[in-house]
């Protein structure tokens, strides 16, 4: 007996990638080691930032209070204005007292839980 009888076939020397195309193991296979990685987004330096340490509540009540100053000054402004320009300040007012007020009841809401 010829041990050439008994040997498995040749392997064939061009492969067909083709088929291989479309098969989603291979191109996550494909992705994972010839893409890049991604890289985490970068945080952006802020001019004014808010401690991590500071609570909920220190935040609204803090925001309130940012909130009726800029109120006030946006009422002074509005008050040496004439015309368009005195009800467009003065609608700046009212947006800042909506805000505020969005504020206040989520402190109401923080005190009863």
């Amino acid at each position: 007996m010829d041990i050439t009888d008994n040997a498995l076939p040749a392997p064939e020397t061009t492969s067909d990638f083709s088929s291989l195309k479309h098969c989603a193991a291979a191109q996550r296979a494909l992705d994972y080691y010839l893409k890049p990685a991604v890289a985490e987004p970068q945080v952006s330096e802020r001019f004014f930032d808010v401690s991590r340490h500071v609570s909920r509540e220190e935040a609204l009540v803090h925001a309130s209070d940012l909130l009726r100053c800029a109120a006030a000054s946006a009422y002074e402004s509005a008050d040496n204005l004439q015309g368009a320009r005195r009800d467009l300040a003065f609608s700046v007012v009212h947006m800042i007292d909506m805000a505020k007020a969005m504020v206040d009841r989520s402190l109401d809401a923080e005190q009863i839980y």
